[in-house]
């Protein structure tokens, strides 16, 4: 069954100051669209005002998943209506323990230690990681590989990757990418994945790419455009008043 996620016109105001200004996108599950524009354009705004995030304020607009209105539900409700975010800098929970989360995130408990076990095979990530807390005394590329593993438990109908490839060696970026193509076969997720390079995309072939500039998607296309961004930077797709 294909999913359709839906961004229109979406408006997020953080800490008194519009970043998205008609933030506008449309992606159906089996797809990897990828986001790329200069710092301070909206990208990380979009990824945690889609998951709910409780110090981004939407001023307007609406998010849809398969015509569920995502912006009146809370963080937890549109986790399990199929979003899972993956941050920039996935962060510490001393105290809790990996299994444990995913049950609260509403993993099916039956046998869930093998097939954590059997993700982390997948991203090459030892299995004796998964006995830590959540990312306590893990390196950036373990914190990555472990949340692939979250992924692969959790199956989320779209998963949205902060700058998944922030921090990654070459081994690591590989392995968190190959798990994220082999996702959009194995259960048809939808990836929406931020990034500031190009090495991403080298691995995980993109459906399309937007370029967001002063919160809003100024551009869409291909894979060639990241050619074009590589070669002349963002500068021809500034607003001319910027």
């Amino acid at each position: 069954m294909t999913s359709t996620l839906r961004i229109e016109g979406l408006r997020v105001e953080v800490a008194g100051k519009e970043v998205l200004k008609g933030f506008d996108l449309t992606m159906k599950s089996g797809e990897v669209h990828v986001i790329m524009g200069p710092n301070g354009s909206g990208k990380s705004t979009l990824a945690h005002a889609l998951s709910g995030h409780p110090g981004y304020k939407v001023l307007g607009g609406s998010v849809t998943l398969d015509g569920m209105e995502l912006l009146t539900l809370s963080a937890t409700e549109r986790a399990r209506a199929g979003l899972l975010l993956a941050l920039q800098q996935p962060m510490e929970i001393p105290g809790v323990r990996p299994i444990d989360l995913l049950v609260a995130a509403g993993a099916d408990p039956t046998d869930l230690r093998r097939r954590m076990s059997d993700e982390a095979y997948k991203v090459e990530l030892r299995s004796d990681v998964l006995d830590r807390f959540v990312n306590v005394d893990l390196s950036g590329g373990e914190r990555k590989r472990a949340e692939m593993v979250q992924l692969g438990i959790l199956r989320p109908k779209f998963a949205i990757l902060d700058e998944i490839d922030s921090g990654l060696d070459v081994d690591a970026l590989g392995a968190v990418a190959r798990r994220l193509a082999a996702a959009t076969s194995e259960w048809n997720c939808g990836v929406l994945a931020i990034t500031h390079f190009r090495r991403l995309l080298q691995e995980l072939t993109p459906t399309m790419i937007h370029v967001v500039t002063d919160g809003k998607v100024v551009a869409t296309g291909g894979p060639e455009l990241s050619e074009i961004l590589e070669r002349d930077g963002y500068e021809p797709f500034r607003p001319a008043h910027s």
